[in-house]
């Protein structure tokens, strides 16, 4: 593993941890983290009320190639709300949602470790 892979990894697990934290904040609650299917992955994966919320976490140190926002695609903003389906499907034992919304959090990190985040409501 090269030192910028572990690099990349870590701020993608930081980002992570502070998308986390902020969805608990505003009342939400994590249901399930890093789930992976043979179509893909997601990284958050919570409950606003009657809402199954599939969150995409975009972390970026600057905005130097771009915002963490755009980096996510209609196409994987698809993609992502049917892994959400998938993940309901999967996880039958818990209570139905109302529907199925796919969420950005992007995390910008700052040079001192504190970090803005821009939570964006159904892309999808």
């Amino acid at each position: 593993m090269t030192a910028t892979y572990a690099q990349r990894k870590a701020l993608g697990a930081f980002g992570e941890r502070v998308a986390a934290r902020f969805l608990t904040e505003l009342g939400m609650t994590v249901l399930d983290r890093n789930w992976r299917c043979d179509e893909g992955e997601i990284d958050i994966v919570a409950r606003d009320g009657s809402d199954l919320v599939v969150c995409e976490v975009k972390t970026r140190t600057s905005g130097r190639f771009g915002t963490p926002v755009e980096a996510v695609t209609a196409e994987k903003a698809h993609r992502l709300h049917r892994l959400g389906r998938r993940w309901a499907a999967a996880h039958r034992d818990r209570v139905g949602y109302a529907r199925v919304r796919v969420d950005v959090l992007a995390v910008t990190a700052g040079a001192r470790g504190a970090a803005e985040v821009d939570h964006v409501i159904a892309v999808v």
